[in-house]
């Protein structure tokens, strides 16, 4: 998970040779798929995804982040159609409040 979602394309691509899972949940749930999609990491993505990874695993899963955050050419490599996206943003939480609802040191308004 450190290694995708610090940009180091290269080391996830050794860990994945090295049999290391790319859907492993961390301690909150997240994939480091979901995490490099969040980070707009577009070579760690796509090394991920040809290592397996799931962009539905986690929440939010890695196709929820792409959506969430408009990332159109995420979802293209992830091979997600546009009809799964639209349907996927009728139920995503977008927009200003949506941090308040993260476990992080609890609710708080923006």
């Amino acid at each position: 998970m450190l290694a995708s979602y610090s940009n180091h394309p290269t080391l996830v691509s050794g860990l994945l040779a090295r049999r290391a899972d790319p859907n492993r949940l961390n301690d909150r749930g997240q994939s480091p798929l979901a995490g490099a999609v969040f980070k707009g990491y577009e070579e760690v993505v796509r090394v991920l995804a040809q290592g397996g990874a799931d962009p539905w695993l986690g929440r939010p899963s890695a196709a929820e982040t792409a959506v969430m955050f408009n990332r159109k050419e995420v979802l293209e490599m992830l091979g997600i159609q546009e009809g799964d996206a639209a349907r996927l943003a009728e139920n995503v939480p977008v927009g200003p409040g949506v941090a308040a609802q993260c476990p992080i040191g609890g609710p708080r308004s923006l």
